[in-house]
């Protein structure tokens, strides 16, 4: 359990300090605790818990007035804040479709990098064999034809949503098969 402020202990002592030093005392008590404990709610993720942390205590500010009545309230509280930061968190990421890092497929190899430019065009072809063949459809009338959507689903006699989503999913499943680059 965190030490007892110097000049804040007990109820009394609690009200008549200044917010800023209740503040200043609740961060030097509690940060690594909930930092540790939003880690492992977030599997992990450190920069993540770092944000909801600075969520928390920006929500103990707001709340500082209600938390120096009553000090003992102040770690289950803070606690159960951070559990909700968390789980809001988590819902807003999934509420949103996960972010896509796409690889640029309009960088063209200069003449100095030929082989780069050999091996880029190798991995495309095998990648493009490794996904089905609807989106492969889709991929090479949108990028190596240079279709537009409209030109694209009547040339595949799909609807033209059909061609946005397949072209969205498409790039997800090359990405995918062709795994990590230097510049995702």
């Amino acid at each position: 359990m965190p030490n007892e402020a110097p000049g804040v202990t007990g109820h009394a002592a609690t009200e008549r300090a200044s917010p800023e030093a209740l503040m200043r005392w609740i961060h030097e008590q509690y940060r690594g605790p909930l930092l540790r404990f939003l880690t492992r709610l977030v599997l992990g993720r450190q920069e993540l818990a770092e944000d909801l942390v600075q969520e928390t205590f920006l929500r103990t500010w707001r709340n500082l007035e209600t938390l120096a009545e009553d000090p003992r309230r102040i770690a289950p509280w803070l606690y159960t804040v951070a559990r909700h930061v968390a789980i809001d968190a988590m819902r807003a990421r999934q509420s949103r479709p996960p972010e896509v890092a796409i690889p640029d497929l309009n960088r063209l190899a200069s003449a100095d990098d030929e082989m780069d430019r050999v091996v880029s065009t190798h991995t495309v072809r095998l990648a493009l064999q490794q996904i089905k063949p609807e989106h492969r459809e889709v991929l090479v009338e949108m990028y190596y034809k240079g279709s537009s959507v409209a030109e694209a689903a009547q040339r595949l006699g799909i609807p033209e949503g059909t061609v946005k989503s397949r072209t969205y999913y498409a790039v997800r499943a090359l990405h995918a098969a062709i795994g990590p680059t230097e510049s995702s």
